[in-house]
């Protein structure tokens, strides 16, 4: 599995509007990719600007397949969506998630 990490800088008063969007336009396209497990949504108490996104995929391949171009189509929907709400990509991670055997 690998997990697709996004921290993002949205101001407080528009973090639900964010959120919601998010799930509506970003969760609904990534849903209809082949790999796509899901996404979470993290919230630090004490930065109420910050969001991690947090989205598994089962492997590498199939989330580096998603056509560029539906990415943008995707990301001009939501920025449309979020209208005067500014929001800012601040940090991006890909991680592999180790297993261990069982003892």
């Amino acid at each position: 599995m690998v997990i697709e990490w996004l921290k993002f800088r949205v101001s407080p008063q528009s973090r639900e509007k964010f959120i919601q969007k998010d799930e509506e336009i970003w969760t609904a396209t990534l849903a209809k990719y082949p790999g796509f497990l899901g996404k979470e949504v993290w919230i630090n108490p004490s930065a109420p600007e910050e969001i991690v996104l947090v989205a598994r995929w089962q492997t590498r391949e199939e989330w580096k397949a998603i056509p560029q171009k539906d990415l943008d189509e995707t990301e001009r929907q939501f920025a449309q969506a979020m209208g005067e709400d500014r929001y800012q990509m601040i940090e991006t991670g890909e991680y592999q998630v180790r297993k261990f055997p069982a003892s």
